[in-house]
């Protein structure tokens, strides 16, 4: 098993970092009724794989029912992950969306509507996330401009995660699908 090369400490850091930023001055679920939060059927388990090292921030706890996360462990391989990710992988998804502890929502749920991509130079740039989704989210669709302090201080934690080697890994491979 590899393991994450993100410490506890810096993952912290990343969390604080993106607790003071936002993508717009209001809550953008008001726009589309938390789509993001509440898209899907719950036959299909809609949630995210935790990025590796990302679970230590997410204590599970004893009772079931006080815990506001349902976790599953995968095998990596089977969901498509970069074959260097940790083992297990983490899946989550909200007991009760839209209505989470916004302090320890997810790393994906807090730079939602974007996405790292390597270009073709090997540079860092934040697309808009266009892939697949249940839901249509209107900040991508209208292309909505979004706060520069939320841009810089998500641009700032994905240069910092793809040091570690599976998260680059899983990046550079998403990047190659839009090539």
């Amino acid at each position: 098993m590899n393991s994450p090369a993100i410490s506890q400490r810096t993952w912290r850091a990343i969390y604080r970092l993106l607790d003071r930023v936002s993508p717009v001055d209001y809550d953008c679920g008001t726009l589309c009724g938390a789509a993001c939060c509440c898209a899907g059927d719950p036959e299909k388990e809609m949630g995210i794989y935790l990025l590796p090292g990302e679970e230590k921030l997410h204590q599970r706890c004893e009772d079931p029912e006080e815990d506001w996360l349902l976790w599953r462990e995968d095998d990596p391989a089977e969901h498509n992950l970069p074959e260097n990710w940790p083992k297990p992988a983490y899946f989550v998804r909200c007991k009760t969306p839209p209505h989470c502890p916004r302090q320890l929502r997810p790393f994906q749920c807090r730079t939602f509507p974007l996405k790292p991509f390597i270009n073709g130079d090997g540079i860092l740039e934040l697309v808009y996330n266009r892939e697949d989704l249940p839901y249509q989210c209107p900040l991508v669709e209208d292309e909505m401009e979004l706060n520069e302090d939320f841009i810089r201080a998500t641009y700032t934690v994905w240069y910092h995660l793809l040091q570690d080697p599976a998260i680059l890994e899983m990046v550079a491979e998403d990047s190659d699908l839009f090539l």
